[in-house]
């Protein structure tokens, strides 16, 4: 808040100074404060997506590797990869893969880019990093939101019931979790 927003709000009758605040609670913090953590949330989904993918990397490499002769032929002639595909609300449909040993990989801004196993192990442990590093970000950002909606919820406090307080808790854990 501005010294200028500060003097007008100083200046407004006691009733008001409390509609405004609330006001801004309601409006600006909170809705900042949900817009983050669904943020954070989609992109846990993001991060969760990827480490399937890694798996799935994992389980390629064990098929491979339990077929070693298949890792010498040329990619035209290895065996292709028999599998189900989920095509969306859990319905699968049966999918061949020509060269198992090569695999598509979505690297943001629906861009793909086709990696060797072990390229696309590196790329998503770089990406996942990335994304952790990110949402904890994220979540800092959330704490100090959360953190201005406690200051206001006590200026409002004591706004109603004055220095004095008489609410019947005093203490700051009065008020529970996190504040949406």
């Amino acid at each position: 808040v501005t010294l200028t927003a500060w003097r007008m709000i100083m200046e407004l009758p006691l009733s008001r100074k409390i509609v405004e605040y609330e006001i801004f609670l309601n409006e600006r913090l909170r809705t900042d404060l949900r817009k983050v953590l669904e943020q954070r949330d989609s992109l846990y989904g993001d991060i969760g997506e990827y480490l399937r993918l890694r798996n799935v990397i994992d389980k390629l490499r064990n098929e491979c590797a339990s077929t070693q002769h298949e890792q010498q032929r040329p990619p035209g002639e290895r065996q292709p990869l028999k599998t189900m595909v989920d095509l969306g609300a859990n319905f699968y449909a049966q999918a061949r893969v020509p060269d198992p040993s090569r695999i598509c990989v979505c690297v943001g801004f629906g861009f793909f880019v086709e990696f060797s196993l072990e390229e696309a192990e590196q790329f998503i442990a770089k990406k996942v990093a990335h994304m952790n590093e990110k949402a904890r970000k994220m979540s800092e950002q959330a704490s100090e939101i959360n953190a201005r909606i406690r200051l206001v919820l006590e200026g409002l406090r004591e706004l109603q019931f004055g220095s004095g307080s008489q609410e019947p808790s005093d203490h700051p854990s009065h008020f529970p979790g996190p504040v949406l």
